[in-house]
């Protein structure tokens, strides 16, 4: 029996010492498996780290090119003209014009019908280009003539920009219409440029024709109105736009509703710059707008309302399109007036209040 239970003993021994060294040799199969299977896991987990930084490098280099972040932008302030520097807003009138400078006048009596700081010397922007034409127009230089426009006419006063490309060349009569139509300052400036003796006797001409006119408040520069040291009164204003209506070429040439011009192989298309010559309603004999932010929104006119030839000058409007505003609302109150009624004239009043 000992003997047996001995046997059996031995036996059991040999079988745990097979299942201990096969567990042994299986175990670390498993563990390698195991391991395999973390490596696949982490190799993968690797792969979807990599595309992770590849994406967000992809996407890095997107948002360098937009930022996603919030950006400030701080706006600067509106520049103040020189009439709200001086209050001339601060004045009312009877029609509530947005112009701080306003003059109305009939053509052939002089008589004034309204007046707003009518006195007042501001910058006066592209109407400048009104005596520019006078001079041109005054000179009988040949309208045919070939103008190229130079570097020299680019705007380095305002840096405003221009359809008319460095190198382009068109005749004085076309530089004219753009100039007076358009308002095209490197038309403009090559008209003084490219007139005898050049751009320093073409601005003494335009000082002294305004000194022979009688216009005592009016200084120029040069000949675009960028420069806001082109200064004038609405009263020297309409003595401008009654002398520049005696002629002729100025007369059409500023009322033109549009203009095309071919420059090298293109042909580019201009239009007025005062809507107003478009309108059935009006009757413009003469017109010049301007703009610069020294002067505000400026606008001259000849005009006929009611049977009577008015001058009306408008300097130093608040919006864009409030010196059309003030000419309607003048005009309105022109027509409103009974027939052989007196005419009133309206001078504004500095506000109090």
């Amino acid at each position: 029996m000992s003997i047996t239970l001995n046997s059996i003993f031995k036996q059991t021994l040999q079988v745990v010492g097979i299942l201990t060294f096969s567990a042994a040799l299986i175990s670390p199969a498993a563990d390698a498996a195991t391991a395999k299977r973390q490596i696949v896991k982490k190799s993968h987990a690797a792969k979807t780290v990599s595309k992770t930084v590849i994406s967000s490098r992809k996407s890095a280099r997107f948002v360098s090119k937009s930022p996603r972040r919030s950006v400030v932008i701080v706006a600067s302030p509106p520049r103040l003209s020189y009439g709200q520097l001086a209050g001339l807003h601060s004045a009312q009138d009877p029609l509530d014009l947005k112009s701080s400078v306003a003059l109305v006048i009939d053509q052939d009596t002089r008589e004034v019908l309204f007046s707003k700081n009518d006195h007042a010397v501001l910058p006066i922007a592209s109407l400048t280009k009104l005596m520019t034409g006078v001079i041109i127009s005054g000179a009988h230089l040949p309208m045919d003539e070939t103008v190229t426009i130079t570097q020299d006419d680019v705007d380095t006063e305002k840096g405003s920009s221009s359809r008319l490309r460095v190198g382009a060349s068109l005749t004085r009569g076309e530089l004219l219409h753009l100039a007076l139509m358009s308002s095209e300052n490197r038309a403009a400036h090559a008209l003084g440029r490219t007139y005898p003796g050049g751009l320093s006797t073409f601005v003494g001409l335009m000082n002294a024709k305004a000194r022979m006119l009688g216009m005592k408040d009016t200084r120029y520069v040069e000949p675009t109105g960028l420069s806001s040291q082109n200064q004038s009164s609405a009263q020297d204003l309409a003595t401008l736009v009654n002398a520049a209506h005696a002629d002729p070429v100025l007369r059409e040439l500023s009322t033109s509703t549009g203009y095309q011009v071919a420059v090298g192989r293109q042909t580019l298309q201009y239009n007025n710059t005062n809507r107003l010559v478009k309108n059935p309603e009006w009757e413009i004999g003469l017109q010049k707008t301007g703009y610069i932010s020294e002067a505000g929104q400026c606008l001259v006119m000849q005009t006929k309302i009611a049977g009577r030839k008015l001058i009306m000058v408008f300097l130093d409007s608040a919006g864009k399109l409030s010196r059309l505003g003030d000419a309607e609302r003048v005009r309105r109150w022109v027509e409103s007036q009974p027939v052989g009624a007196p005419k009133i004239s309206a001078t504004a009043q500095p506000n109090n209040g």
